[in-house]
């Protein structure tokens, strides 16, 4: 089947893309692995023997990274409702994050550890339209938020892709509830065009609150 114009365009500029082409050469799985590198870079949330919760982790470029910085003593636990390779030192989780099932997997695997951090990279299937795209979106965010109130530890923090538009600002003041303090950053290796962003609590106010169940 012929490729689309669009397609094809999309395609060159993938493979013309800096960060697609410094993740092949550095052996990560994705682009994103830089995303998350420039945040940690910048906030200094992956410390070794930490405990971290990645949603939304396939192919696992996020995963390679918080292994890498985490070190042996380290533990990540990760969901996706994609199939993802295997890591050493990820316990993987396939599932749909916004079914029960999957949500009581993992907090059942989460309910007798020390949860330091919580990284979110999850988006929906965009269509291209924002009244449809930025809803799932914010419910995606939302239900990575109401997640980390139930594991994390006080005092730990989250980092949440978001998307500039209806409902963020709503978005932020939950953040704002719930940790000392809130940050707005874009990272480099984020597309100019894209609209994404990632908000970054710091400092969980509270213990967590495993008994809340979110459905």
């Amino acid at each position: 089947m012929k490729k689309s114009k669009s397609s094809q365009q999309w395609l060159k500029n993938h493979i013309d893309d800096e960060y697609v082409k410094r993740a092949q050469a550095a052996g990560f799985r994705s682009r994103a692995s830089f995303k998350l590198l420039e945040i940690d870079s910048k906030f200094s949330l992956l410390a070794r023997g930490s405990c971290v919760v990645d949603l939304g982790a396939a192919p696992g470029g996020w995963c390679q990274v918080a292994t890498q910085k985490l070190g042996n003593q380290g533990k990540v636990i990760a969901l996706d409702i994609l199939a993802m390779d295997p890591l050493q030192g990820v316990h993987f989780i396939q599932g749909d994050f916004t079914l029960d099932e999957p949500f009581e997997t993992l907090l059942a695997e989460t309910s007798n550890l020390d949860v330091d951090l919580v990284i979110s990279d999850m988006a929906p299937n965009l269509s291209g339209m924002s009244q449809i795209d930025q809803p799932k979106s914010a419910y995606l965010v939302e239900l990575a938020l109401h997640f980390s109130e139930q594991v994390l530890k006080k005092n730990g923090n989250l980092v949440t892709k978001c998307f500039e538009g209806a409902g963020i600002n709503d978005i932020r003041r939950e953040f704002g509830q719930r940790f000392s303090k809130v940050l707005q950053f874009k990272p480099k290796a984020s597309r100019s065009k894209s609209k994404e962003f990632y908000l970054i609590g710091l400092g969980h106010k509270h213990q967590p609150a495993r008994n809340i169940h979110v459905c």
